[in-house]
């Protein structure tokens, strides 16, 4: 019996809970949940996930949300390889201090940029610029810190293979680099760059596929 996941195209966690699935070729049922249409407030979603947020899971009649505590679950229960979520206590915590990071990490970083060249000016009809280059700055500021903290050298971020940290930060760090003025955020950031393009080459077909509506959603802007 399938997983049902519950997600939306522009919401970064769920793209990478999406491709996770589709990398370890776990069942799953994908359903889209319009946020636009506010399918995520409707009783039937907030009875899954009361907190009225994607991504979320149904699992028979287990229901779970937080994209970073799915992952792991699903990383557990379908014994994926072990370079996705390390067993040695080590290895893993380091994955897991990443995931604890990014949420005030790159996370907000990179949400700030979209919020203020896509969003506000998609409801509202007008750009602060000045607001826009200031978040551009943080978030070049945030990539340099994750670099520091992170990469520190390495292939991946959490050691020399790929682990749910960097599916994480990738699906992140897309989003202000799909932004119009987001788009030289790496150019000060060639170990980032060259670590994106790793990511990408494992990830690929899946990770374009997935973001096709983020970048013409940013098209628009």
């Amino acid at each position: 019996m399938p997983i049902i996941l519950y997600y939306h195209p522009l919401s970064q966690p769920s793209r990478a809970i999406v491709l996770f699935c589709r990398l370890n070729k776990i069942d799953h049922e994908a359903k889209v949940i319009d946020l636009m249409k506010d399918e995520h407030k409707s009783p039937e979603y907030t009875a899954i996930q009361p907190s009225q947020v994607v991504p979320a899971i149904k699992d028979g009649d287990f229901c779970l949300g937080e994209s970073t505590a799915i992952v792991r679950y699903l990383a557990t229960k379908y014994k994926v390889a072990d370079h996705w979520y390390p067993a040695d206590l080590k290895a893993r915590a380091r994955v897991d201090a990443y995931l604890a990071w990014q949420h005030t990490g790159l996370r907000k970083a990179g949400c700030d940029v979209m919020i203020n060249e896509v969003f506000t000016p998609m409801f509202t009809g007008k750009k602060d610029q000045e607001a826009v280059d200031k978040y551009v700055k943080i978030a070049e500021a945030t990539i340099g810190k994750m670099n520091k903290i992170f990469l520190k050298g390495q292939r991946f971020l959490c050691g020399e293979e790929i682990s749910i940290a960097d599916l994480f930060a990738i699906c992140e760090l897309i989003q202000p680099l799909s932004c119009p003025s987001g788009k030289d955020l790496l150019k000060n950031q060639p170990e980032i760059a060259e670590w994106m393009k790793r990511v990408e080459a494992i990830l690929n077909p899946d990770y374009d596929e997935m973001n096709k509506q983020l970048k013409m959603t940013c098209e628009q802007a």
